[in-house]
C-alpha cells in the first residue's frame, strides 16, 4: 500500500448522522446541526498523524516516486516544463502500455501562429448518417461502456428549428429520412465560452489558435462546465472508461484524445493532435456526403472564409453572446 493509499484509508470513513455515539462526558465540542454530527476528535487525530506520515514521506523521498502521487500532485498544464512533459508523457505511455498493452506516443502540438480554427456544416447534404460520430469516437479515445460521444446528431422535422423537439436518438433503416433534416452538435470553440468562466479551478481554458481545452488532472468533476454550456457539448466520466485494447488510437495529445481516467469532463477539441500538424479533424474525413468543412479564419483564400462570406450562416444560440466558432449554412 502507498503512502497516499494508507492517508487516504485513514481519512476515508463516512461522516455520521442522526444521532451522535460520542460518550456525552468525552468532551465532544461539535454542535448538532441539521440532524448532522460533526466527526469525533479520534478521527481529526488520525487526519493528523496521516498528514505527518506523509509529510515524513515526502522528506525521505517515497511517495514523489508513486505514479499516483505524482499524478495527483502534478502542476497545472500551463505551468508545467518541457522537461515536466517528457517525464509526464513517459509515465502515461508507460501505464497504457502496462495496463492495456499497446504502445501509444503522447504528443503535444501547439497553437499555429496567426491561425483561428473554425467549421462550418452544410445541413443541406448531411443525411444524419452518423458516420462523424463513430470516426470522433474512434479518434478520440471514446469508450462503448459507458458509451460516450463527443458529437450528437439532432433529427428535426423540415418546418422547425426548435432543438427541444429534436430526436437523437433515431434508428431508421436509411436516411435521410422523408420530412426530417439533420443537424450535428459538438463543441463550438465559443470566442466567449462560459464554461471557461465556470471552472473554479482554472482547468480549462482557450487556446490562441481558437480551440478551448482540457487539463484533466487540474479538473475536479464538478460539472459546473458541463452545466454552462449551452450547447450539451461536453460529457463527464461517471465511470472508468473502458477502451479496448484493439481500439486505442496510439497518436495521442495530451490535451486531446489520450486516455482519460473517471470523474473527470472531456469534449471536442477539433482534433489538435491532427488539426495542429496541417490534418483534417477525422469526423470530417469520415463525412461521405461532403457536408463538413474547415479551416483557418484568418486565411482569406481558406474554404471556411469563402462558405462565411457567400453562403446564408448561422450559429445557434447566437442572442447568448458565446460567440461559437461552428457555423452552419445552407446551399443557395
Amino acid at each position: 500500500m502507498t503512502t497516499v493509499d494508507r492517508f487516504m484509508a485513514a481519512n476515508d470513513k463516512p461522516r455520521q448522522t442522526g444521532t451522535c455515539d460520542c460518550d456525552a462526558q468525552s468532551g465532544c465540542e461539535q454542535a448538532h446541526i441539521a440532524g448532522a454530527v460533526a466527526v469525533p476528535s479520534s478521527t481529526r487525530r488520525q487526519f493528523l498523524a496521516a498528514s505527518a506520515a506523509v509529510g515524513a514521506s515526502l522528506a525521505a523521498g517515497t511517495a514523489c516516486n508513486d505514479p499516483a502521487f505524482q499524478a495527483y500532485f502534478q502542476k497545472h498544464y500551463l505551468q508545467l516544463t518541457e522537461a515536466d512533459k517528457k517525464r509526464i508523457f513517459e509515465r502515461l505511455e508507460k501505464e497504457v502500455e502496462q495496463t492495456k498493452g499497446v504502445r501509444v506516443k503522447i504528443s503535444d502540438p501547439r497553437p499555429l501562429p496567426n491561425v483561428q480554427f473554425a467549421y462550418a456544416l452544410n445541413l443541406s447534404v448531411c443525411n444524419g448518417n452518423r458516420r462523424c460520430v463513430e470516426a470522433c469516437a474512434r479518434e478520440n479515445n471514446l469508450p462503448d461502456d459507458p458509451q460516450i460521444r463527443y458529437i450528437r446528431v439532432v433529427e428535426l422535422d423540415n418546418v422547425t428549428h426548435h432543438l427541444e423537439r429534436g430526436n437523437v436518438y433515431y434508428d431508421h433503416e436509411k436516411v435521410p429520412e422523408p420530412g426530417k433534416y439533420y443537424l450535428p452538435v459538438q463543441c463550438h470553440q465559443c470566442k466567449n465560452p462560459p464554461c471557461v468562466k465556470a471552472c473554479p479551478t482554472k482547468a480549462t481554458w482557450k487556446e490562441p489558435d481558437g480551440i478551448v481545452v482540457i487539463d484533466y488532472n487540474w479538473c475536479i468533476g464538478c460539472r459546473y462546465c458541463q452545466a454552462a454550456c449551452p450547447y450539451h457539448a461536453r460529457r463527464f466520466n461517471f465511470a472508468k472508461p473502458n477502451v479496448k485494447p484493439d481500439k486505442i488510437n496510439p497518436d495521442q495529445g495530451y490535451l486531446s484524445n489520450r486516455l482519460r481516467p473517471m470523474g473527470v469532463v472531456e469534449k471536442c477539441t477539433f482534433c489538435l493532435h491532427r488539426t495542429r500538424k496541417g490534418r483534417y479533424p477525422a469526423c470530417l474525413e469520415a463525412c461521405p456526403t461532403g457536408a463538413r468543412k474547415f479551416g483557418d479564419l484568418n486565411d482569406p483564400n481558406s474554404e471556411i472564409r469563402k462558405i462565411l462570406w457567400e453562403k446564408r450562416v448561422y450559429v445557434l444560440k447566437e442572442e447568448l453572446g458565446t460567440e461559437p466558432r461552428f457555423f452552419y449554412f445552407y446551399d443557395d
